[in-house]
């Protein structure tokens, strides 16, 4: 069914009032800190409650990770915390008359994960959700220290001689 470095399938029967808690292993934590391209996933778990509705589940709960990412600044490893709140909907798949159509969302589908068949794949979701709350942007303790040793004051002034040559430059 997936192809997912955490998969977790759960049989849509066995979906109705279940609360589960997930959590990956070593050898799935090294897979997702590479597809999300980060130093390392050191845990990864999830608490959630699942309420089937006819052939829709809904699933809520609370993702906690402790990742380590590279300040893309200093570029040293630097270690971050994520909670993150899980609340999504497993909806079973649509066929699309017109595939390229533009469709236009409202805000209560927008966290459906269409599935096919009578199971879907609740790891991979959280996956999912981990990978949207990393910060891509994510500066470590040390960015401050490593921008002023560049000589960059602020993100909108820099300094030194090069931006004073500039400057002299564009000003005339």
């Amino acid at each position: 069914m997936s192809e997912s470095e955490m998969s977790r399938v759960v049989p849509l029967r066995q979906a109705d009032g279940q609360s589960m808690t997930i959590e990956a292993s070593a050898q799935e934590r090294a897979a997702l800190a590479r597809r999300f391209a980060i130093v390392s996933v050191d845990s990864l778990s999830a608490e959630v409650a699942l309420e089937r509705e006819g052939s829709e589940v809904a699933v809520s709960g609370r993702l906690a990770a402790e990742i380590v990412q590279t300040c893309g600044v200093s570029g040293e490893d630097f270690p971050v915390r994520i909670e993150e709140p899980i609340a999504l909907r497993f909806v079973p798949e649509v066929a699309r008359s017109v595939p390229d159509e533009e469709i236009e969302l409202e805000e209560a589908e927008l966290d459906e994960i269409e599935y096919s068949g009578d199971a879907f794949d609740l790891g991979e979701a959280i996956a999912q959700t981990l990978g949207l709350a990393i910060d891509p942007y994510a500066e470590g303790p040390n960015a401050d220290a490593a921008r002023r040793e560049a000589g960059i004051i602020s993100d909108e002034a820099p300094s030194g001689p090069l931006a004073d040559a500039l400057r002299k430059l564009r000003d005339g």
